[in-house]
Order: C-alpha cells, then structure tokens, then sequence
C-alpha cells in the first residue's frame, strides 16, 4: 500500500500531544531507558519497543476487562488497553527515541460478521532512515492474530477484506484521530467502547 502523509516533515512524526503522547512520564522514562541500554540501533529500538506494546500491554478486549486507557503512561501503569492504547504506547516509545511514528487506522468487522458492524482499529507507521516508511501493529497476538515486526513485508493482525465492507486507509496522521479519543473519554468501560469506537476515518 502506498501510504499517505499528514505532513511532510518527519519532524511532525515526533511531538509530543500531552496528554496522551506524552515522553516526560516516569514510566515511559522508565522504558525508553531501558529500550536505549539494551538496544543500539534505531532498528533494534523500534523492534523493542514494538515487542513492548504488543506483548506487555495486555489487549482489554482479549481479557475481558473495563478499564479503558487512553495515554502511555496510564496504559503501561495498568498494563492494559485496546489498540488505540497500544498505539498511543508505541508512538509515545519511538517519539522519545527520536524514531517518527505515525498513527494509522483499518474499517474492521466489529464481531467478524457485517450485521455486527464495524470499527475502526489502530496501529502505527514507523521510519526507519535505512528502510524508510513501514506499517506495524501493537494490537497483541492470539490464536488466529500473528502479528510481526517487518520493515519489509507488512505482517498486521488482520487481513483486510474489502468485499465484507472492511477498509485499509492509507493515511498516517501525525495525532491519534479526535473521534478515536472521543469515544474512549466519553464510554463508560471498554465494555461500552467495544460498540462506541467510530467506523471509519
């Protein structure tokens, strides 16, 4: 897929939105440092800090949880979140390495079926200066769910089936979308998120 850009500048890719993105927290400080001793290259960080998001944070919807969380640092605090949240956790890590990271969106079946509905789901795009521009996904792995750090071959969690109504957009945005963040403020649990995240972009 040939992505789309917000913004041209890489520059873009790497502030901070307080409070959501936000590199200052302990936790997050906490994190970056120990990413930044383990690993030398911006590749072996990015792919860290990915393997954090995915496998660390928990996915709210596999376990079944209420709690919705929204920031980084509240993600990593409670260790759990839905996509949006992982993404939030991912960009957040890069950005504070100096790696732009962008944020991403898919049109999924919310339950597998189109008279369930849809929703949107969220993952990141992440530059690399030696590989440039590629799409990777936090969502976390389950039976039927395998997704990979690639700087080549995109390895997501879901295969995207436009005949079902589903939809792959293109667009990386320098900010997690105001109508995503809307609905994570404004739904009681994730429970009630589960059916209040938006459609499409």
């Amino acid at each position: 897929m040939k992505l789309v850009f917000e913004s041209k500048k890489l520059e873009d890719y790497l502030k901070e939105i307080p409070p959501v993105i936000q590199f200052d927290t302990p936790l997050v400080q906490k994190e970056i440092q120990e990413i930044e001793s383990k690993a030398l290259t911006p590749k072996e960080r990015a792919k860290m800090a990915f393997e954090f998001a995915r496998d660390f944070i928990q996915h709210s919807f596999d376990t079944q949880s209420k709690v919705i969380t929204i920031s980084a640092e509240d993600a990593i605090e409670k260790k759990e979140g839905i996509c949006f949240a992982k993404s939030h956790v991912l960009a957040t890590l890069l950005r504070g390495m100096g790696i732009p990271a962008g944020f991403c969106y898919q049109r999924v079946l919310r339950k597998g079926t189109v008279e369930s509905g849809y929703a949107l789901h969220g993952l990141n795009a992440v530059y690399l200066e030696d590989t440039g521009w590629f799409r990777v996904d936090p969502r976390g792995n389950k039976p039927g769910v395998d997704s990979q750090f690639s700087t080549d071959t995109e390895k997501l969690a879901y295969p995207i089936r436009t005949e079902l109504g589903e939809a792959d957009y293109p667009e990386v945005f320098t900010a997690p979308l105001p109508s995503v963040i809307k609905s994570m403020e404004e739904s009681a649990d994730c429970q009630a998120l589960f059916f209040n995240r938006p459609e499409k972009v």
